[in-house]
């Protein structure tokens, strides 16, 4: 196992709902550290960056009018095999297949609007944690 620092989100819904401290404390129990946090309104070309993999997609309009719709919880969760470990406490993308205990699998009710988003791999996170969180030594 390694130390590593992934992107996590709280998605508009989420924030919407209150559930802001539930995901956290959730998060912090689980033992990784937020190295990184700010609240904020996600403006159009950041939101159009962060899922360009999707452009051209029928879902991507949606989805970034979903993530601009609101305020966001953006963290930088630090902790062993976080990446994966954080993906697993979210559970699966469309919480009709999430597992109970997970945090779709508990608080979201449609795959369009599933609480919370992380990083898929190394590269994924570095990128995002770069475009929410700059290159400035914000985290160091």
């Amino acid at each position: 196992m390694a130390t590593e620092r992934t992107f996590a989100m709280i998605k508009p819904d989420g924030v919407q709902r209150g559930l802001v401290g539930h995901v956290v404390a959730r998060i912090e129990a689980k033992g990784y550290r937020i190295v990184g946090m700010r609240l904020l309104q996600i403006p159009l070309e950041m939101a159009e960056r962060h899922y360009g993999e999707h452009r051209g997609k029928p879902f991507f309009e949606p989805l970034v009018a979903f993530i601009t719709s609101g305020p966001v919880v953006a963290m930088v969760l630090e902790g062993e095999d976080a990446i994966k470990g954080w993906r697993a406490m979210m559970g699966a993308t469309d919480p009709a297949n999430a597992a109970a205990g997970t945090i779709r699998g508990d608080l979201a009710t449609v795959i369009d609007h599933n609480v919370v988003h992380g990083s898929d791999a190394p590269a994924t996170a570095e990128r995002e944690i770069a475009l929410f969180f700059g290159d400035g030594g914000l985290l160091d």
